[in-house]
């Protein structure tokens, strides 16, 4: 791969490149779990059932294609932008843009449904008010610099990890647990298995943080494609072990039923201190996604606004931190206008939507790689345009129609640009 010239021309205001592997491994673990955990799987519950863990099967299968459409990719792409990039060079500039407009919209969504989350965790009774609190400090220390960011997610990757390994330890020794629990129930609906998997995908979406910060990474070609899968495959583990906990304790019905499944899970195995360090690690797991997902929009933003399809004023790079800290002020300054008036499950919903066509538009870019660039097998792209395809239509009808909607005002918004460019 190394051996390749890139395709993309060097631009101005380079950021500066400072992540190896570890630290971008670090970087999508804190971008995953966390989301999933603590905001996703009650839901998914709901509409899966005794199907849960099929649903987590299948958001993870259409992840691993994206994960690796997205590695080859940014490969030979290794700048800011992830599939907006990725779209722009291998279909056209209107399909990059759609997947620029996408990520935007819909990785906002997340960052209103993580602020609120934490909120929800904190201080329930002032959730709106907690949310817009952390997305602001943590604005501010995106806009100290990266490293900075690094540092503090490494922090929280440790400390949720050993609160989810605790919560699976002492439910697995607590002798409570029923194993008729994991049994697919023979009236468990395939579209609800399919929607739990679209609202998953949620939650496994982080790894993308990884490619989006092409242009910070050393070594792209190298550093990216190692980083994801082993960031992926982390992520999977853990999700299947706390999700075939929770069923064992609390069932299906339990766990959909619940506001805050390892909680309950905690309460239901007898361990009295492991509530307090659920509640701890939820709030710190929503802080390393949020920190993540900030990050992430205003690097996809930068590049967008670099073609002039946002305004290109966002484009700028602080001469001191090496961050494009207009973008990051402005996408700090909307979540926390979200995050003071929306609701958490909506924010999901359509969240959800948004990434998938932003991961299908990735795996079309990477069915037209040939094989000197590194294509991976037809069956990969193939597998994760479909899957992305069908589990966003399989998200509750609200979802599709409000994401629906803002994709098709974007689209309608590059036109009218376009025609105005031409006609001077």
């Amino acid at each position: 791969m190394s051996s390749l010239p890139s395709p993309v021309p060097r631009v101005p205001d380079q950021l500066q490149r400072r992540i190896g592997v570890p630290d971008a491994v670090v970087i999508g673990l804190g971008s995953m779990i966390g989301a999933g955990i603590f905001a996703s799987l009650a839901p998914a519950a709901h509409a899966a059932g005794s199907g849960l863990l099929i649903g987590l099967a299948c958001a993870a299968v259409v992840a691993y294609c994206n994960a690796t459409s997205s590695a080859r990719l940014s490969a030979l792409y290794p700048t800011s932008g992830g599939t907006y990039v990725y779209g722009r060079e291998r279909l056209g500039e209107f399909w990059g843009y759609l997947a620029g407009w996408a990520f935007v919209v819909g990785k906002t969504a997340s960052c209103t449904a993580m602020a609120l989350t934490l909120g929800s965790y904190l201080w329930p009774d002032q959730a709106h008010l907690v949310a817009v609190a952390a997305v602001a400090a943590l604005t501010a220390v995106n806009y100290a610099g990266v490293q900075k960011s690094v540092l503090l997610t490494r922090a929280i990757v440790a400390v949720v990890l050993t609160v989810l390994a605790a919560v699976v330890v002492a439910s697995l020794t607590s002798g409570t647990l029923d194993t008729d629990r994991l049994s697919v129930d023979a009236d468990t609906s395939f579209s609800g298995v399919l929607q739990a998997a679209g609202l998953l995908f949620f939650a496994f979406a982080g790894y993308a943080r990884i490619a989006t910060l092409g242009e910070e990474v050393r070594d792209p070609a190298r550093t990216i494609p190692r980083a994801i899968p082993i960031a992926l495959g982390i992520t999977l583990i853990v999700y299947t072990a706390v999700a075939a906990c929770l069923l064992l304790v609390l069932g299906s019905e339990g766990v959909a039923a619940a506001g805050a499944p390892l909680t309950n899970a905690a309460k239901a195995v007898g361990t009295d201190w492991l509530v307090l360090a659920v509640r701890v690690g939820a709030t710190v797991a929503t802080l390393g996604s949020l920190l993540a997902l900030i990050l992430g929009v205003s690097r996809t933003t930068l590049a967008m606004a670099r073609d002039h399809h946002l305004p290109h004023t966002l484009a700028a790079v602080h001469p001191r931190f090496k961050v494009p800290h207009r973008a990051e002020l402005v996408v700090g300054t909307v979540v926390a206008t979200l995050a003071a008036t929306a609701d958490v499950r909506a924010a999901i919903g359509f969240s959800s939507f948004g990434v998938l066509v932003y991961y299908a538009i990735a795996n079309a870019s990477a069915w037209t790689l040939t094989s000197a660039e590194g294509r991976p097998a037809r069956v990969i792209p193939a597998t994760g345009l479909v899957g992305c395809l069908v589990l966003a239509f399989a998200l509750p009808r609200s979802s599709v129609i409000a994401g629906a909607a803002v994709l098709t005002a974007g689209a309608a918004a590059y036109g009218l640009r376009r025609a105005l460019v031409r006609h001077g």
